[in-house]
Formats: C-alpha cells, sequence, structure tokens
C-alpha cells in the first residue's frame, strides 16, 4: 500500500469554504447537489483530500478566455 497517500492532508468543510472565499453552506450545497469538490465521511464528519479540491477547481476553469470590453 503506497504510504504518499495516506500522508496528503485532509480538509473540512470550513477549510474548503475558506480555500473558495465561500459560506460554508455552499460547500454543504455543492456536496448535496454532487457539483463540488469529492468528500469522503470519516465518522460523522465529512473531508476532502487537498488534491481532489485543487483538481476540482481546476476543472471549473472557464474554456473560453474572456473577452475585453
Amino acid at each position: 500500500m503506497p504510504t504518499e497517500n495516506l500522508t496528503e492532508s485532509l480538509m473540512s468543510l470550513e477549510d474548503v469554504a475558506h480555500y473558495f472565499g465561500v459560506p460554508v453552506r455552499t460547500v454543504y450545497a455543492w456536496r448535496a447537489t454532487s457539483k463540488g469538490p469529492r468528500g469522503f465521511r470519516v465518522g460523522k464528519y465529512v473531508r476532502y483530500k487537498a488534491s481532489d479540491v485543487e483538481l476540482w477547481l481546476e476543472r471549473q476553469a472557464d474554456s473560453a478566455p474572456l473577452k475585453a470590453s
């Protein structure tokens, strides 16, 4: 079993909300609608792998560049 996966930091709902600069309730809504980063239930808590959060963020990038006004 690879140990590099065991040392990856986990983020709480609050950590994810702070990282994105959104309210915690937004992260709850993303989870409820399967629109946010992949989370894991650890007992009664939800945790996110930092790499999954970053990957999800990369996938949110606009495919077309913004047009100058």
